[in-house]
């Protein structure tokens, strides 16, 4: 009996965590970031290399 009580009990908080989280008005409102001035990274390279025009490699 200890057993079940233990099991249900703790799937029902689990269920109420989930449930209240779920119901918060600020889940997903958060502003984007900025955008950046220059790209880093791989984006950087690409965007030479589309500057410069179609690359033939064909």
């Amino acid at each position: 009996m200890v057993d079940n009580f233990s099991l249900l009990l703790s799937h029902v908080l689990i269920v109420l965590t989930f449930w209240l989280l779920t119901r918060r008005d600020d889940l997903d409102n958060e502003p984007p970031p900025p955008p950046e001035p220059e790209p880093e990274g791989f984006a950087k390279r690409r965007m030479a290399q589309s500057a410069k025009g179609p690359s033939r490699n064909a």
